[in-house]
């Protein structure tokens, strides 16, 4: 099992539609505080239809939270201005995937914190800016579930 967390999200159906990729990858969701929304939104609601219900949510105030509550084995934090594609990050069973707010990313003491053990990039074509957070977080959790066989823990 993943733990994906997003750093202060702001866009409601990005956050339905990882709960929905959660519970049908047997990953777990975190979500770091400030949310750029209220979780009884009518677009959330529709985004992630009834796993909500079903998801593994929880919450923490910061970064920084998320770490001493979790103690994550390895955090590969995903951002255009990664230093590795994501393909040659080994994976394991029990990791974190970390992504920022959908308009800045996750800011620099994030990235350079002593906890990401790896930033990784998805790439995109030239003349591209950036994936759909949900697409992105995506594409990285069936990559790491992938390399584990489909594995469920």
């Amino acid at each position: 099992m993943f733990h994906v967390v997003l750093h202060e999200p702001e866009i409601p159906p990005n956050t339905g539609n990882l709960m929905r990729l959660t519970v049908n990858s047997g990953c777990e969701l975190h979500l770091i505080h400030p949310l750029g929304f209220e979780l009884d939104t009518a677009r959330l609601r529709r985004a992630g239809l009834d796993y909500k219900e079903h998801a593994s949510v929880h919450h923490h105030d910061s970064f920084e939270a998320f770490v001493l509550a979790v103690h994550p084995q390895k955090v590969v934090a995903f951002s255009q201005h990664g230093d590795r594609l994501y393909t040659d990050i080994a994976f394991s069973d029990g990791d974190t995937l970390l992504f920022g707010k959908e308009s800045v990313g996750l800011p620099s003491e994030v990235l350079e914190a002593d906890s990401v053990d790896e930033v990784a990039r998805i790439p995109i074509a030239p003349g591209g800016r950036s994936l759909n957070l949900a697409n992105a977080a995506a594409i990285a959790v069936y990559e790491a579930w992938r390399q584990n066989g489909f594995e469920l823990s």
